[in-house]
């Protein structure tokens, strides 16, 4: 399956001027925010090789977000880690998308969120698209920014803290990440309430930030 512009095709033929993807990255690494983007395309005006951001190399992402970037009304959004923990990571993750959407130089007369559930914060008119970022190019833009822009956040923290290996795995469970943590201890930029790092802290009460 390749993403096309069918689902976007049919909310403008019901009077929708401006169409907006939206996607999320990093819902479930062990540390960094969640990242949301929202992207309107111009119809007349769509790359070649848009696609679901997981099946697109490094290098394919990084020209196709740049051009995205450059030639789109484009917004993206972060939650951190603090705010995950007191929301729930679902929760965080559509509050990530609602900013984004926000950031939109105009606001979108109809939303595509990937996904089977739409925010409860969000009044614009909207629908949710079960694999989306495989079915929409719009939420394939979207997921394209959210990732690109998140590892590249990742990258900059695996800097100050060194030995987790953030700017490789950016911040999901590798092993490799699981025994950092054991060995280095739990950083401010870890989720404490997802499981790896909650039973850490549970069994170690002098780990400390």
């Amino acid at each position: 399956m390749t993403p096309d512009y069918s689902v976007e095709t049919l909310a403008m033929a019901g009077g929708a001027r401006r169409v907006a993807g939206v996607d999320e990255a990093g819902r479930g690494p062990l540390a960094g925010p969640v990242t949301a983007a929202a992207v309107v395309l111009d119809p007349q005006n769509i790359p070649d090789g848009l696609n679901d951001s997981k099946k697109l190399t490094a290098a394919r992402r990084d020209a196709l977000a740049a051009w995205i970037m450059a030639h789109c009304d484009w917004s993206v959004a972060h939650v951190d880690p603090v705010e995950i923990d007191a929301l729930n990571i679902l929760r965080a993750s559509h509050v990530a998308m609602c900013r984004a959407l926000a950031g939109l130089r105009q606001p979108p007369c109809h939303v595509l969120i990937d996904g089977n559930m739409l925010p409860r914060d969000l009044t614009l008119p909207a629908q949710a698209v079960v694999k989306g970022d495989a079915r929409c190019l719009s939420i394939a833009a979207a997921s394209i920014v959210a990732k690109v822009l998140r590892d590249r956040i990742m990258v900059d923290l695996a800097q100050q803290h060194p030995g987790y290996g953030w700017d490789v795995n950016a911040g999901y469970p590798t092993p490799g990440h699981k025994r950092a943590l054991l060995h280095l201890g739990i950083t401010p930029h870890h989720r404490r309430s997802f499981r790896p790092v909650h039973n850490i802290l549970c069994k170690d009460p002098l780990v400390s930030d």
